[in-house]
């Protein structure tokens, strides 16, 4: 599976990246149905930390669920092709039409706990996402769409306001900062 192998051959950024992708391969070796949502324990997912051109504006989404802005994002839902769901994603979640890869391979990785949480009248179970987070640019100035099943606004942020504007303290100190520090090297 194509997957596996970028999951394989991405060289890991940091102590976190290195952890979680040596989880991430373990946990898809050992289970086939880890791209599937009925697997309650862990499932993969795909995000997208999305820039404008200039790279000095990131595009947030504000998650209903975790009642923070946050990164735009979603289940694979048996699809191994993790770039196509995270620009699916993004389009879905934003409005946004005219997003692409940056480059196609990894940005990051990450194992991220889900607490328990109702989405659409039934209970959801806490669980793993084992994600894998790509790069994406899109156009600052395209009309956004809230998605009102998942989202409560949609803003482009200056990559230092959108750390700002999450909620969630390992979130913003674990991920965001990291990607943030990426995108010096790009």
């Amino acid at each position: 599976m194509k997957i596996m192998d970028d999951i394989a051959r991405y060289v890991p950024f940091n102590e976190q990246e290195q952890r979680d992708q040596a989880e991430i391969l373990r946990y898809l070796a050992q289970h086939d149905d880890a791209f599937l949502r009925t697997n309650r324990i862990a499932h993969m997912t795909a995000s997208a930390w999305v820039v404008n051109p200039t790279r000095d504006k990131v595009l947030m989404v504000y998650h209903k669920i975790y009642d923070s802005w946050s990164w735009t994002g979603g289940h694979a839902d048996g699809e191994t092709d993790l770039l196509a769901v995270a620009l699916r994603e993004v389009t879905e979640e934003t409005g946004v039409r005219s997003v692409r890869p940056v480059a196609e391979d990894i940005y990051s990785l990450e194992v991220l706990t889900v607490d328990g949480h109702e989405k659409r009248g039934e209970y959801v179970s806490s669980h793993l996402h084992l994600n894998v987070t790509y790069l994406l640019e899109a156009d600052d100035r395209s009309p956004l769409h809230v998605c009102e099943d998942e989202n409560k606004g949609v803003s482009w942020f200056s990559l230092e306001d959108a750390l700002a504007a999450s909620t969630e303290p390992w979130f913003v100190k674990r991920i965001y900062q990291k990607l943030n520090d990426k995108l010096k090297m790009v």
